[in-house]
């Protein structure tokens, strides 16, 4: 990855080094192999939407940033609307995106009296994908805004993890509670996580067939968003939730993210009689491959091969041809992965390209510009190699909410001033954990033989341990 840090700033490298010093500690080529192989545990666990189009109108940012001043710049105009100021819609909170974080945060404000309007492109919710992991700073989040029991009910709270050679040979085992008694794990399906958030709101929350067009600032500090079809929004604050390819975050500035040269097939697997595998994660390395799978409930297997590619490749949609090539990718494999494979609805197996955005000082924006800010994926997309995807969307939403009910509420601190701590705040949490993320997945990746000798037969044998490197779930937060 051609990533370089740019001399013109040695402070802001300096803050950098330093919000990154505990992972880089632990990458010596011993240790790194260590953490590689370890956190590779956690791979995966975490599955995505394939990103939405980014409309016409919202292909060029309408706002860049320049010494620090957001200035407006030239937009190609939408075709002329009929429409008098006085049909504008006024909204305090709008959010955009009704993905994890979108609801999330839509459901924290709602616990606190703060009403918000989430706007949604698709005309329901986005309930494809697969599955999801949550670790016990996700569970800890879900708690605060009242819906972990419902979830904690229907999905099974994995033990612990198995690693295999793609011989089959078992390298080593791993039992959670043994290194982390508060450890909690559950694989979680997505449309489930979805609907729950869903269904503590109230019904107006969501605005479905909503997609957004364009966004202008006002000179009050106001936004106004358009819609397709022409309708308008004008809101106090607005709240980009709108995942990976978030049209807000590029209307502020930020970059496309970055594809990292893997890609990854996942499916659910359904056994109607129930499924056989204890509730464990089991993984397993090759040469620049690997799989694994994990079961989410009694009835439900969730499974993924990675393998490296040059570029993302085509879009394939024939959900036949997906699941093909992933079964002759693991040909070789043990037959339990091609029989989970084999046990999966055609049309649950996906394939995406794996990609993220490193946040550094100095050279990306920050999180927020006026009363506009950006949370989860839309600010910092991260590959799943630690199984924090979710997790760290869920900490924005509570964190961002706490900080914004108060300067609503309070006359002694600003909107403005709120997204600006929060974007402080998170940024020195997210933005190691997108490095690391990254680091391990290039680690585990390797196709050298003779690395993937030493790999099974002396780190995860003899050197790995995994209490240490489930620090990164470790996440205080007082509950709303």
């Amino acid at each position: 990855m051609n990533r370089t840090l740019s001399p013109c700033d040695h402070n802001a490298y300096g803050v950098a080094v330093a919000a990154t010093n505990h992972s880089r500690t632990e990458l010596n080529i011993t240790s790194s192999m260590a953490l590689a192989t370890a956190t590779s545990s956690f791979v995966f666990l975490i599955s995505h939407n394939p990103p939405p189009s980014l409309t016409k109108t919202l292909s060029t940012p309408l706002h860049g940033v320049r010494h620090g001043i957001r200035t407006l710049t030239s937009y190609k105009p939408i075709k002329a609307q009929s429409q008098s100021q006085s049909d504008v819609r006024k909204e305090q909170v709008v959010i955009v995106g009704a993905g994890i974080a979108g609801l999330a945060t839509a459901l924290s404000l709602h616990r606190l009296g703060i009403r918000s309007l989430v706007l949604e492109q698709a005309d329901s919710l986005r309930t494809g994908g697969t599955s999801l992991t949550l670790f016990k700073n996700g569970w800890k989040i879900l708690d605060a805004i009242g819906v972990a029991n419902d979830l904690r009910t229907q999905f099974l709270e994995i033990q612990g993890i198995v690693v295999k050679s793609e011989d089959g040979r078992e390298l080593r085992a791993f039992n959670f509670k043994q290194e982390d008694q508060s450890q909690e794990v559950r694989a979680v399906e997505r449309r489930v996580l979805l609907e729950t958030l869903a269904s503590q709101l109230p019904r107006d929350t969501i605005q479905y067939s909503s997609q957004l067009e364009r966004i202008e600032a006002s000179p009050n500090g106001d936004t106004l968003l358009e819609l397709a079809g022409g309708s308008k929004l004008l809101a106090k604050i607005v709240i980009g939730c709108d995942g990976i390819r978030s049209p807000i975050a590029k209307w502020m500035g930020f970059s496309e993210p970055k594809y990292v040269g893997h890609c990854a097939f996942r499916g659910l697997a359904s056994y109607s009689d129930g499924q056989p595998y204890e509730p464990r994660v089991n993984y397993i390395y090759g040469r620049g491959l690997r799989a694994g799978f994990v079961p989410v409930s009694p009835t439900k297997v969730y499974w993924f091969i990675c393998f490296n590619s040059p570029s993302p490749g085509p879009k394939i949609t024939d959900s036949l041809v997906l699941k093909q090539q992933a079964k002759e990718l693991v040909k070789n494999f043990p037959a339990e992965l091609l029989n989970i494979v084999d046990s999966t609805p055609d049309d649950t197996v996906i394939r995406t390209p794996l990609v993220d955005r490193w946040l550094w000082p100095a050279m990306s924006p920050p999180a927020s510009a006026g009363r506009v800010v950006v949370v989860g994926d839309a600010w910092h997309p991260m590959t799943p190699n630690l199984g924090q995807g979710a997790c760290c969307a869920l900490e924005d939403s509570l964190v961002l909410t706490k900080k914004l009910v108060k300067a609503i509420k309070s006359e002694d601190s600003s909107v403005e001033e709120a997204f600006r701590s929060y974007g402080t705040e998170r940024w020195g949490r997210v933005f190691p954990l997108t490095i690391r993320a990254n680091l391990v997945g290039s680690i585990l990746q390797w196709e050298n033989p003779v690395v993937c000798s030493v790999r099974n037969n002396i780190v995860l044998p003899k050197l790995v341990r995994l209490g240490p490197l489930l620090e990164h779930t470790n996440f205080t937060s007082e509950s709303l």
